[in-house]
């Protein structure tokens, strides 16, 4: 293990095992109201009665109070209007909220790293669209007759809402989520037959859906430029049937030689289900020059590229110039520790939202009928290998091996786990590091470059079929 004040690692792991107080109540009151949707909110179930006033207990304490006790009254009683819905979405939001700041605190307290004392601006309230009252009318279906009680006439609803949303890039956030959304739910129908539902995550893709159908929810204020150096950590890929997501995260060092700080740099692309693997960087490479300076172990050159105040960067290729020479494993030894995070917005305040930097090293590693797991310190921290992105040369069994590791640190399933970045292992008698972003911008890697050729052999039949299309 690496301390904190000498490269950025998990200084205190005995934190990361430890109970927070008030954590398993909130959850379980998450839960009770996660089971109502299940069942659905109009029709009388002693589930949903329970877990209505288990959310609206949850809050009582806090400016939701009043709000949310009306909504779930008007439930129970089979009275409640979107604006109801709206205000349990709310409080449900805010519950989970409260578990993210308690699990970030105790985050910060493991790693000794400071907190930014900055926080997110409120967005700027807009007249409501008719567009965003169609989404919240849609989800308030949903709501009323719960994933038991979903067809495909139901589910439907979605689509001319989405297809309306799309042109409007203030509205685009909103209707990819409901796009897939509604995906999921239709590939489930009809509800009554479903042998398992997917509990949680409904809940959590509906709520914030609901939230972001008030006006001016999904605005993201650009609140400053960043000029100054960039080094990237690794790349963190998130894939789904119909679009794919490559976010890179990194330490940001200003040019006037402020304090270097926690930056993200996101890219995100459609993409036909046949194209996996390798492929999907041909897909998100042509966005963002990024990519090629991480596969490259490069820095970059930033001038006055837009940064939001959650410390994302709002990439433009014009605004960046590839720089000299810098390794991840480097970079996370000598700078990690001195760069501080951003403030979370509050809409983004919650516990899957998690993915904090850390560097570890001297750890003791392990591959069990569990999985993979490191020693740290005597305590163990469990690795997520199963968001190690398949289009690189990392694996499991490479982690497993390995002595030093950047990664994200998350939680799930009430454990903190490891998401490994890049690590450093031993190949003969020769250290070598391995990064989940070294086929970003091309490889010569074999099994690499084969996939690679696999991937454009399926585009060129897409396209080819497409353009067939188009002409008929």
């Amino acid at each position: 293990m690496v301390p904190a004040d000498q490269g950025g690692g998990v200084m205190r792991a005995d934190l990361l095992t430890e109970t927070v107080d008030g954590l398993d109540e909130a959850l379980a009151a998450v839960d009770s109201f996660d089971r109502a949707l299940v069942v659905g909110l109009l029709r009388p179930h002693a589930v949903r009665d329970t877990g209505l006033t288990a959310l609206a207990d949850a809050v009582a304490g806090t400016p939701l109070a009043a709000m949310a006790g009306e909504a779930a009254d008007k439930a129970v009683a089979g009275a409640a209007s979107e604006d109801h819905f709206v205000a349990l979405a709310a409080a449900r939001t805010a519950l989970l909220g409260s578990v993210h700041d308690a699990l970030t605190a105790r985050v910060d307290e493991a790693t000794g790293r400071p907190r930014a004392e900055e926080s997110v601006p409120a967005p700027v309230g807009r007249p409501a669209e008719n567009l965003l009252t169609a989404a919240r009318s849609w989800l308030s279906d949903l709501a009323r007759c719960g994933w038991q009680g979903i067809d495909h006439d139901v589910v439907a609803g979605a689509a001319p809402v989405v297809s309306a949303m799309l042109p409007d890039p203030a509205l685009r956030r909103l209707a990819t989520l409901l796009d897939g959304f509604a995906a999921e739910l239709a590939a489930s129908c009809p509800g009554s037959a479903l042998g398992r539902v997917p509990v949680r995550r409904w809940a959590d893709l509906w709520s914030r859906a609901m939230v972001l159908t008030v006006p001016g929810a999904a605005d993201v204020p650009e609140t400053g430029t960043a000029t100054g150096r960039l080094l990237p950590l690794g790349v963190d890929v998130q894939e789904h049937a119909t679009a794919v997501q490559a976010q890179v995260h990194g330490v940001f060092e200003p040019a006037d030689g402020a304090v270097p700080r926690l930056v993200r740099a996101s890219v995100s692309v459609p993409k036909p289900d046949t194209v996996v693997g390798a492929g999907l960087w041909q897909l998100l490479r042509p966005h963002m020059s990024l990519l090629t300076a991480v596969s490259e172990g490069r820095s970059m050159d930033l001038t006055d590229m837009p940064l939001t105040a959650e410390g994302d960067l709002i990439w433009d290729d014009a605004r960046a110039r590839k720089g000299g020479p810098a390794d991840a494993l480097a970079t996370a030894r000598v700078v990690l520790s001195t760069a501080t995070p951003f403030a979370t917005a509050p809409l983004d305040r919650h516990p899957s939202r998690i993915a904090v930097p850390v560097f570890l090293e001297g750890y003791g590693a392990q591959k069990d009928d569990e999985g993979v797991a490191f020693t740290v310190a005597g305590h163990r921290l469990a690795v997520d290998t199963d968001r190690v992105p398949a289009a690189g040369p990392l694996t499991a069994e490479a982690v497993a091996a390995s002595g030093a590791c950047v990664g994200l640190l998350r939680w799930d399933a009430g454990e903190f786990t490891v998401q490994p970045l890049a690590v450093e292992t031993t190949v003969r008698k020769k250290p070598v590091a391995l990064h989940a972003g070294a086929w970003a911008g091309g490889t010569t890697d074999k099994a690499g470059a084969k996939a690679e050729k696999a991937a454009t052999d399926a585009a060129a039949v897409l396209r080819e079929r497409a353009g067939r299309l188009l002409r008929k």
